[in-house]
């Protein structure tokens, strides 16, 4: 079974105080589910390792904007220090995104691509894509789905024609105003 991840993250025990803001925006450069959460907040930092490097992804005021776009099998968080400063590009390969009790959600394909703001890319979980299709979780479609993807994701980055992370500034300013 997918596991299916919300825009809300409500269960997410880490966060003490919490704001959350969502839209559903239809323009000429997205259409889709935009949500953002501000952790307030939190019990302790979140850090990640991509080789050498550590990076903090959630701490006190850090926001989180997720962008679900309708029709693509993929989504983006995008998150933000408290400075409002971009500390990396959160890419999900997904097999489908869509809206329960009022929450956009997407159903998690296992491949995940990381961009840094200095441009460096870092691809996870290709083991986990390997191992759901031994295991029968998902089948040969899904999982030329998810490979699929992550190609034609990394060829646009590489020719910085990936156009939601470029959206990034622009959507989270638009959901700070409602949150609450």
């Amino acid at each position: 079974m997918l596991k299916r991840r919300y825009g809300d993250r409500s269960g997410w025990s880490r966060i003490l105080e919490r704001k959350y803001s969502q839209t559903y925006l239809e323009s000429d450069e997205f259409r889709g589910y935009l949500s953002l959460l501000n952790t307030i907040k939190v019990n302790e930092p979140l850090s990640v390792h991509y080789g050498e490097k550590n990076i903090c992804i959630v701490d006190d005021g850090y926001m989180w904007l997720q962008q679900f776009p309708l029709d693509r099998n993929h989504a983006v968080t995008t998150m933000f220090d408290a400075n409002g400063n971009i500390v990396q590009w959160y890419i999900d390969i997904c097999l489908c995104i869509g809206i329960e009790n009022g929450i956009p959600w997407m159903d998690d394909l296992f491949l995940d691509l990381i961009l840094l703001p200095s441009g460096e890319i870092f691809e996870k979980d290709a083991d986990e894509l390997d191992d759901a299709l031994s295991k029968g979780i998902i089948d040969e479609a899904h999982y030329e789905l998810a490979c699929n993807e992550m190609k034609k994701l990394k060829k646009l980055i590489s020719k910085q024609d990936f156009h939601l992370i470029k959206l990034s500034n622009s959507h989270k300013e638009m959901l700070t105003v409602n949150l609450k």
